[in-house]
């Protein structure tokens, strides 16, 4: 039976693993669901390295998110047999990627993830519900009482009436179910003024998914997979906006929209120490392979591993010709079929007809791995959703905040409610409306705690990317370190608000209890505000 939890955070990514955590260590009893099989969401089911800034081994995170990566790279150093120069290191890179200075394989996040969620449910204060989807709320007097949940093994319902309910899904899945007010898509110009906005609301119009997999290469073997159902039809795509097929290692830069090659070369010998992964002095996504490696053979003894593995989430394989949100389940899943379609026709075309520098076609020896990714065909457990529904909040961070067009390099917005931080460049990928890529510079920014409150429901709080955002400022909040702050602050808020019997409207609003809140935070180890970063 399950019981009646203090707190129901629906959706186990890194926002809802952070919510938990947060809310158990005040004390609370949570109820944590999730639709897939494995908590993590973008890390570990949607098998994406993270994203992070180029500061992050020295501040600008929280410190559960800094000992979670801490306690991966032990994984590595405990596990796996490292040369001990590379175990040695103090920023161990066990991928060498270059799309960040952690990457890594999704299993090892899993395992660090559910190691520290264990104490919680031994001690009783934590239930976790896998492979259960919400599909229905009840609300009433602007209180979400209860959610229904679908165990997706066999078909039975469960509702659960909660005192607090943290929405964490994927695409704000409760904002609907629960007749919350949101966003969705792109809002027009004139909502915000953002300079980046189309003139007209484009709700349909959202970032696209991509289904990623893991690969290694293994010279001489022929690991081709059976021809995909879709691939004539991808093989001949070539988008408007784009220089070419989309198969193909031809592709927009994101910053300039300039047409640039991609190289793609397996089992690089090139020494993975010497890899610097600070995507500021050098993006590093043109070469393939290497960018979001997440095990590199050569950081191990020889003969220990006989390829690097390497995690596909490239250009090639964005899917966005159907909204994945707000067009129905059956849109929802025809994008998720089409984008899984579109990854086993990128597999296919590496394997048969990419280009290689030697002047031939096709690398035969590349075999995806259904061990990395948990799943029977190697693709990840679920899509990487990059967009969201979004909360009509209290506030809403606009392009006018964070762009450095508009603050200027050493400005930002500064919040009295700041509950964290983060940085990324507006980043937006092509969209299901037709825009190519959308990247703007924009400069290290706070998360205001009037962005997590919703302006009339009363004990629902976001824990993701459903915060209030917009179309274009999400671009930049979306990423792995600012989901788990914002998944912290609203367990922690949520226990807060039981504790003094307050309501999160409150404590945004009021000086002295929102400064009582920040307490809390400061004692935690959530950064609030950026020191000066200049000279790093």
């Amino acid at each position: 039976m399950t019981p009646e939890p203090d707190i129901l955070i629906v959706g186990a990514g890194l926002g809802g693993v952070a919510a938990a955590l947060a809310a158990c260590r005040a004390g609370r009893t949570v109820v944590l669901t999730e639709e897939t099989d494995w908590v993590g969401g973008q890390l570990t089911s949607q098998a994406v390295p993270p994203d992070e800034h180029p500061w992050v081994e020295q501040f600008g995170t929280t410190a559960s998110y800094r000992s979670m990566r801490e306690s991966i790279r032990d994984y590595y150093r405990q596990w796996y047999p490292m040369r001990s120069e590379a175990s040695a290191l103090d920023h161990l890179n066990p991928g060498a990627g270059r799309v960040s200075k952690l990457c890594h394989e999704p299993r090892v996040a899993l395992a660090v993830l559910e190691g520290m969620l264990a104490p919680h449910r031994a001690s009783g204060r934590l239930t976790l519900l896998t492979e259960h989807a919400p599909v229905a709320a009840e609300a009433d007097n602007d209180v979400i009482r209860s959610v229904t949940l679908e165990n997706l093994r066999d078909g039975e319902r469960i509702t659960i009436p909660a005192r607090y309910v943290i929405d964490a899904t994927e695409t704000g899945e409760l904002l609907e179910l629960g007749g919350v007010e949101h966003a969705l898509g792109a809002e027009s110009r004139a909502e915000f003024g953002e300079p980046h906005a189309p003139e007209e609301a484009q709700p349909l119009n959202q970032q696209g998914i991509t289904v990623c997999f893991a690969l290694s290469h293994h010279e001489g073997e022929n690991h081709v997979i059976e021809r995909p159902m879709d691939y004539d039809f991808w093989r001949s795509y070539q988008p408007d906006f784009w220089p070419g097929p989309l198969l193909g290692f031809l592709a927009p830069d994101p910053r300039s929209l300039e047409s640039v090659p991609r190289t793609f070369v397996p089992n690089p010998e090139v020494d993975p120490l010497a890899v610097n992964a600070d995507q500021s002095a050098d993006a590093g996504d043109k070469e393939l392979w290497g960018f979001r490696r997440i095990l590199a053979r050569k950081l191990h003894r020889p003969g220990a591993f006989d390829s690097d593995i390497t995690l596909v989430n490239w250009p090639l394989n964005d899917y966005w010709l159907k909204p994945l949100i707000g067009a129905g389940k059956e849109v929802s899943a025809q994008a998720v079929a089409e984008a899984r379609q579109l990854s086993l026709s990128v597999l296919y075309w590496l394997q048969t007809e990419a280009p290689r520098e030697d002047g031939g076609k096709g690398f035969p020896g590349l075999r995806i791995r259904p061990d990395i990714t948990g799943t029977a065909d190697g693709l990840a457990k679920a899509p990487y959703v990059r967009e969201s529904r979004r909360i009509k909040a209290v506030t809403t961070v606009t392009e006018q905040d964070v762009a450095v067009d508009v603050v200027g390099t050493h400005g930002r917005t500064r919040y009295r409610d700041s509950v964290g931080v983060g940085s990324y460049r507006i980043d937006l990928h092509p969209s299901t409306g037709g825009d190519n890529y959308i990247d703007v510079g924009s400069v290290p920014f706070e998360i205001p705690l009037g962005a997590l409150v919703p302006r009339r429901v009363r004990n629902l709080l976001p824990a993701g990317k459903n915060i209030g955002t917009t179309h274009i400022t999400n671009g930049c909040y979306r990423l792995h370190p600012v989901e788990w702050n914002i998944g912290e602050v609203a367990g922690a808020l949520a226990a807060h608000c039981l504790s003094e019997a307050v309501e999160p409207r409150q404590v945004q609003a009021e000086d002295k209890r929102f400064e009582e809140f920040a307490r809390l935070l400061d004692r935690e180890g959530v950064q609030r505000h950026w020191p000066d970063v200049r000279g790093y």
